[in-house]
């Protein structure tokens, strides 16, 4: 297992996009493809609708937390799930539960000053959203982007990994 010291980064590239443009459908070939090249891969899916919920009413872990617990931990053979109160939600102090990963990848924070990759499909919006941010570091497109970042189609799943891993893992 990788543990990083505290002056090494984790790599993080986040995806970003408007509502509906397959951001979702988009990482689910990214991240078999990165696990195929023998990376772990470590996923955030940002909420900026405060309408996340991870467990249902009435469930023992919905019932801790319920009754005030900051931070409850369900464990079961193979997996386990957290959820903690953070007041700040800042994607860098979440990074601390991703440290044995080899490569995070967000789904959201658009405003976050990491690596950005947007989708953009014709279908929501014809041109990016951050086209003159300058963390955005590729699009991934159905359609012809005017943008000065490396462009992939949607189903460039390959050349867009060896693009993540020589920049950002080599």
């Amino acid at each position: 297992m990788k543990i990083l010291s505290e002056n090494m980064t984790l790599p993080v590239v986040s995806v970003v996009g408007n509502s509906g443009a397959g951001k979702t459908t988009f990482l689910e070939k990214m991240i078999p493809e990165m696990i195929n090249r023998g990376l772990k891969v470590g996923t955030i899916k940002h909420d900026v609708h405060g309408r996340f919920e991870m467990d249902k009413p009435g469930k023992d872990s919905w019932r801790h937390k319920d009754a005030g617990a900051e931070t409850v931990l369900v464990s079961s053979p193979g997996k386990i799930a957290l959820v903690k109160n953070d007041q700040q939600g800042t994607l860098d102090g979440l990074l601390n539960y991703f440290r044995d990963m080899d490569l995070v990848i967000t789904e959201g924070y658009k405003r976050a000053k990491k690596p950005k990759i947007e989708v953009v499909r014709a279908a929501r919006h014809s041109e990016p959203l951050l086209k003159s941010d300058k963390d955005l570091v590729a699009v991934v497109s159905d359609t012809q982007t005017d943008v000065d970042v490396p462009k992939f189609g949607l189903d460039d799943i390959e050349k867009l990994a060896a693009f993540i891993e020589k920049k950002y893992l080599s």
